[in-house]
């Protein structure tokens, strides 16, 4: 007789905006085909995230157990949405290399890298390196740094 292996763990990695979190899609499909109850993760997420902006996109990695109990990481809103609402544009440019859709200041990256320093993935980095990334970041959608 052979017994029935255990299933490892799964990990969902889905983005939801703050506090806005329902069991439709992208939430419902993505934790109901693992046959975890969709409506006590927006719960949970709900009430977690529930002091930030409403609206602002949250990166979410959901570990689903064998015996469909789960745990859930938030992570910080993605650079390229933190640049584009402090430039006050709903777009980046077209032509990112030739085209500049909007200014930023030092100060305005610096906060910006501030706010991704708490990420756990980013911890060990120091500012001036991230502030180097979100800066790289910021020409790829279009946004110039004015110093």
């Amino acid at each position: 007789m052979s017994k029935k292996q255990q299933g490892a763990e799964a990990l969902v990695r889905i983005l939801v905006a703050a506090g806005k979190a329902s069991p439709s899609p992208p939430v419902g499909p993505a934790l109901g085909a693992r046959g975890v109850k969709s409506m006590d993760f927006c719960k949970q997420f709900n009430d977690k995230t529930k002091h930030i902006v409403p609206e602002t996109p949250v990166p979410t990695v959901i570990t689903i157990k064998p015996d469909r109990t789960f745990t859930f990481v938030t992570k910080t809103p993605p650079t390229t949405f933190l640049l584009k609402r402090a430039a006050g544009i709903g777009k980046g440019a077209q032509k990112p290399g030739s085209e500049v859709v909007a200014k930023l200041s030092l100060k305005h990256i610096y906060e910006i890298a501030k706010i991704k320093q708490t990420d756990a993935n980013l911890k060990h980095l120091p500012l001036q390196s991230i502030c180097g990334s979100v800066i790289g970041v910021a020409k790829s959608v279009g946004i110039e740094v004015v110093h």
